[in-house]
């Protein structure tokens, strides 16, 4: 029987982070190959159903060749089982991506050999610093024309503040690109130019002297790679798990995922490296892993996953306790007690039934509205999980429907799709058109073919004369509604009634915070 120490040690939850276009859609679908839960890669440019990616189903997904939402997706590999949460890279879509960074506890950050660290890699990874968050770099396509990889690892190293540990290191590059040496293990590795072999487990040498890599190599590629791991040895740190676990030093692998090249490696550098489930962080207290009762909270909601079924799904991270298919949770926002029957486990669009889950595993609980982002759910303990973030919009369109019969069913679109936290939708308290705001303006495009598509409500989406939104807030109740009921005309509420000032200008809003010092004008605030 499995105890609860030991399903807790052999669990890796990560996700991947990168740049768009970085190639972070297909490093999951090799890793989700390497791990036996596909049989055969999605061939992300290839034609027919073969050009879905297992990871990107959502319609505008496969129209696009984007992600814009997070999956999960749970495999096992030599004996420990991985959550896998997929996020969007385009950094319209970064607050989805910002919440999941919350439910992992390490992650792979994707930078593409010819451009090393991008602009969204560096938000993305911020957020990781903030958290402490152990991060294994894969530098992806070595199959192309590249940068040198002492420059690559010296930009990461200036950059982002952190100490590099090559664990494998390249050997030649583009047409001339044959392998990679792996200085974890002192192996040979060797590329097979293939989409679908996994490739060859790798050639084991008794070190970089070893007479074996003259037969197997050309003798200008030997050299060249013994001069440069011993540079790399003599300027780089050893590994060391701490600092790596305490998020200041970062492994570097090298492949091409494209050509399933150094993913086996990178998993099983996940598995040996990355940490087990963390404690996490609740108001009070920290929440370990290996508490009795069973604790989770919600990141992320999806709607209409299965268009037959009009599904809400809650993506819950469990945090503590062994969850069994019936159990009876505590809702802490509303104190009621859900019976949560019908829990499933992903793999990305397909999902089954959960007969039992642990610390760190992610479950689906479908619900109709009732769950929220960062509710917590727990054996009877009052609790709320911190850290889990909402961004105030950055662009703000009107919307409505093309058939005006038809408001009230945008009304429930628009409410199901905040909720989501898909976007922020606000009620002005004066006039009768809805306001959306997005982090980034391609969110606009999306959420007018999802309207249409999901909810068969064509929208049209016009420009507005507002600035931004902020949420207001005051220790004083009776000031909150004095102000509220002083600015009627710039003042609507969000999908869960908070009140929000919507500002002309940047004036405008300064001038309200000025004016009135006990309120709180808030940019970003915590999930309640």
């Amino acid at each position: 029987m499995t105890t609860l120490s030991d399903a807790v040690a052999k669990r890796r939850t990560f996700a991947i982070i990168s740049h768009p276009d970085a190639g972070k859609t297909t490093l999951t679908e090799k890793l989700l190959l390497f791990g036996g839960a596909i049989q055969m890669a999605g061939a992300v440019k290839a034609r027919g159903e073969q050009r879905r990616a297992h990871s990107d189903w959502m319609k505008v997904e496969r129209e696009r060749g984007i992600s814009v939402a997070s999956s999960v997706m749970t495999y096992d590999y030599n004996g420990k089982t991985f959550n896998l949460l997929d996020t969007p890279g385009h950094e319209d879509f970064s607050e989805d991506t910002y919440r999941t960074l919350t439910a992992v506890d390490s992650a792979v950050m994707v930078i593409d050999a010819a451009k090393g660290i991008e602009a969204q890699t560096l938000k993305l990874f911020e957020v990781c610093r903030l958290r402490d968050m152990p991060i294994i770099t894969f530098v992806n396509k070595l199959d192309r024309e590249s940068r040198d990889p002492f420059e690559l690892i010296d930009e990461v190293e200036q950059r982002l503040a952190l100490d590099v540990t090559p664990a494998s290191w390249p050997i030649g590059m583009g047409r001339s690109f044959l392998g990679c040496y792996d200085l974890l293990h002192d192996r040979l590795l060797l590329v097979e130019r293939s989409r679908d072999k996994k490739g060859a487990e790798g050639e084991s040498c008794s070190g970089i002297d070893d007479p074996k890599l003259d037969e197997l190599l050309p003798a200008d590629a030997v050299a060249q790679l013994r001069e440069e791991v011993e540079m790399v040895r003599g300027l780089c740190p050893e590994f060391d798990r701490q600092a790596y676990l305490d998020g200041t030093m970062t492994p570097v692998y090298f492949g091409s995922a494209l050509n399933n090249f150094g993913v086996r490696e990178l998993l099983q550098g996940v598995a040996d490296m990355a940490p087990a489930p963390r404690p996490q962080p609740a108001v009070g207290r920290l929440v370990e892993p290996t508490e009795d009762k069973i604790s989770g909270f919600v990141f992320k909601i999806q709607a209409n996953m299965d268009p037959n079924h009009r599904d809400r799904i809650a993506f819950l991270r469990l945090c503590s306790g062994h969850f069994k298919r019936g159990s009876k949770l505590r809702h802490s926002r509303s104190g009621k007690t859900i019976n949560v029957h019908n829990p499933v486990l992903f793999l990305a669009r397909d999902r089954e039934l959960a007969e039992e889950a642990w610390p760190g595993d992610i479950i689906g609980i479908p619900n109709h509205g009732n769950l929220g982002i960062g509710d917590a759910l727990t054996e009877g303990e009052e609790l709320k999980f911190t850290g889990i973030p909402s961004f105030a919009p950055e662009y703000l369109q009107t919307v409505r429907p093309a058939d005006p019969l038809r408001a009230k069913h945008l009304g429930r679109a628009l409410q199901q799709l905040a909720e989501e936290g898909a976007a922020r939708v606000f009620k002005p308290t004066i006039g009768a058109d809805w306001i959306v705001g997005v982090v980034g303006p391609l969110q606009f495009d999306v959420l007018a073919d999802r309207i249409r598509t999901e909810y068969e409500v064509p929208v049209h989406f016009e420009p507005t004369s507002l600035h931004t939104a902020r949420w207001v807030e005051c220790d004083d109740a009776l000031k909150l509604k004095r102000f509220v009921d002083s600015n009627q005309g710039a003042m609507g509420t969000d999908h869960t009634g908070a009140p929000v000032f919507l500002a002309r200008n940047a004036w405008h809003l300064d001038r309200a915070a000025e004016d009135n010092p006990d309120l709180r004008f808030l940019k970003t605030k915590e999930q309640i």
